[in-house]
């Protein structure tokens, strides 16, 4: 008993002293994995703490539903157009993708380790998938806004490529263990029920919920514990009959998300703290697992895997499965650069231990050594990376705090509450004028504790607090009017040194600056001619070269821009990736 609540005074303490320390790390820029990871090791076999921990079968227990409650709370945060907008990408990279990095693993391992070839390839099998704790937290946390379809390629991607790095990975454990087994026909089903399994569980699951949270009379907040233990039933149902639990919990979670439901905010905020449990649980006790003094054997071969992990095989893999797809080479770098590796290859590397596998040891510590160096390359610098490739996008509204109030689901508005903000858009214009969306309503203003009279209200002022009828695709709209305007940042390319209304007509436009213009094109809108460049995919952030200059969507709405960018500067002049290449020149060959 009295080891009993140790344990749970370790733990517990484990758990204050990371979040504590993702305070201070957050200042220097570290990523918070890799600090709950370094703070599981010191507590560990080799550190301070001389905690002696190696059982691998509840540490994969653990994280993988630690990982599944990290999916589906990223999920549930994945607006449907995003997902719509990345899922061919996405797709190509979570399979092509993944079985083109690990192949140039493999091979790298072949010549590196002492291993045979198939165990070579299950190596780069096992690094080949990005993490979804590693990719939803960094890009979350930084800061840095980015193009819509960079980010949710990101996302998706790293929400469903498991089943293929499972696959290959099983492939490789079992042929290792009966090399003289022709598993081929076997592979090929347990590889469709992985994915087809894994999308039919998910996608029924979350209608599944959907329809239980809506008809379920239950105590406010019983109704976040129920979805969390619902997406967990679902994730372990796909792992019963060989599915991937991963992509279903995830798909699960994205139905919920983008269907309209009880406690819908309570349920995001109690998942949202699950999820920073989750991935501290998981990470502490990945570095309890670990034993540093164990690493040095391959330290070299390991390295070696995650410099060219990094610098090689995702990015060849990232430009062949993009190639046709809607990217230039910036955003294409960017992605290739933040293909972040985290706890699943480490969940990865435990099949062969537990598995028996000769050796399992070395690739659980290849592994190991991968995540970190990822960990500390890509995670420390996934912000400077936009802003060296030019795709940091102006800061969006800060956010201020709304809350949502629950009505009946057959109310086809929802209800919310402002705080309005110093600088905010709304204190430029009388009550009366506000600039609200198509039905939406203000139903009251309250004053320093007091309700106003909304036909006696001149203005607002700083503080008040609004209460509003809103459809839900207007939600943003009153956020951003309520918000404080962004304060510009240094660094950031802001989508253009003017702008304008998408309803001007591009002629008057091109006359203005010089440009030339189709004659056949005069007559047409700013928005009616990046449509017809960009089709019905646009996202903020996109550009279209006219001349000598660009025009970039800076707001869209609804499919359309209603403010657009001009971009006098040459891309050559603009870029700080490309002007860090004309100064280095400039030294090395003078000023030509």
């Amino acid at each position: 008993m009295e080891h009993l609540n140790h344990g749970i005074l370790l733990g517990g303490f484990l758990i204050v002293v990371s979040i504590l320390a993702g305070m201070f790390s957050s200042r220097l820029g570290a990523p918070l994995l890799l600090v709950f990871l370094g703070l599981g090791m010191l507590a560990g076999e080799d550190g301070p703490g001389g905690i002696a921990f190696g059982d691998f079968q509840v540490t994969y227990l653990v994280g993988s539903v630690a990982l599944a409650i990290v999916l589906f709370d990223g999920a549930l945060r994945t607006p449907r157009q995003a997902f719509r907008l990345a899922l061919k990408p996405a797709l190509v990279l979570a399979t092509v993708g993944v079985a083109i990095t690990a192949s140039i693993i493999g091979a790298l391992a072949w010549f590196t380790l002492d291993l045979p070839p198939v165990g070579s390839f299950l190596v780069g099998a096992v690094v080949a998938s990005t993490d979804a704790a590693a990719v939803f937290l960094l890009l979350n946390m930084r800061g840095t806004e980015l193009n819509k379809r960079v980010t949710a390629t990101l996302e998706v991607e790293s929400g469903i490529n498991d089943p293929m790095a499972v696959f290959l990975t099983v492939a490789c454990v079992e042929y290792l263990l009966q090399p003289a087994a022709e598993p081929g026909l076997r592979l090929a089903i347990f590889f469709a029920i992985q994915m087809l399994g894994g999308a039919a569980i998910g996608i029924a699951g979350g209608f599944a919920l959907v329809w239980l949270v809506n008809r379920a009379e239950l105590a406010g907040g019983l109704y976040p514990v129920l979805c969390a233990a619902f997406a967990i039933t679902v994730f372990a149902a796909a792992q019963s009959v060989e599915a991937s639990g991963f992509l279903a919990v995830y798909l699960a979670g994205l139905v919920l998300g983008n269907k309209r439901h009880r406690a819908q905010a309570t349920i995001l905020r109690f998942h949202d703290g699950l999820a920073w449990i989750a991935q501290i649980v998981m990470f502490l006790m990945l570095g309890l697992l670990v034993t540093p003094s164990k690493l040095v054997a391959n330290i070299g071969p390991a390295l070696a895997i995650g410099v060219v992990l990094i610098l090689v095989a995702r990015p060849l893999a990232v430009f062949a499965c993009l190639a046709p797809a809607r990217f230039d080479w910036r955003e294409k770098a960017f992605i290739a650069w933040v293909g972040l590796r985290g706890a699943v290859p480490i969940f990865l590397a435990s099949i062969p231990v537990l598995a028996g596998v000769t050796g399992g040891m070395t690739y659980f510590n290849v592994a190991f050594v991968a995540v970190i160096a990822s960990l500390v390359v890509q995670g420390w610098t996934v912000g400077p990376a936009a802003r060296f490739l030019g795709l940091a996008l102006p800061p969006q509204t800060e956010q201020i705090g709304r809350s949502e109030i629950d009505l009946p689901l057959v109310a086809d508005r929802d209800a919310a509450s402002w705080r309005v903000a110093e600088r905010s858009p709304a204190l430029d214009k009388t009550f009366a004028n506000l600039p609200l969306p198509r039905r939406a309503r203000i139903i009251a203003v309250i004053r320093e504790g007091a309700i106003m009279n909304r036909q006696e209200l001149d203005r607002l002022l700083p503080d008040d607090q609004i209460i509003a009828l809103v459809p839900p695709e207007h939600t943003m709209t009153l956020d951003k009017l309520f918000a404080p305007r962004p304060v510009r940042r240094k660094n950031v390319d802001d989508g253009g040194e003017f702008e304008f209304p998408g309803s001007l007509r591009l002629d008057a436009l091109c006359l203005a600056y010089g440009l030339p213009f189709d004659p056949f094109e005069a007559e047409v809108t700013l928005a009616d001619y990046l449509a017809g460049k960009l089709g019905p995919d646009a996202v903020e952030g996109d550009r279209v070269r006219m001349g000598p200059v660009e025009l970039v969507a800076r707001e869209i709405v609804k499919g359309r821009a209603t403010r657009v960018g001009l971009e006098l500067e040459a891309p050559d002049e603009r870029l700080p990736v490309l002007r860090a290449l004309q100064r280095l020149r400039r030294r090395l060959f003078g000023a030509r």
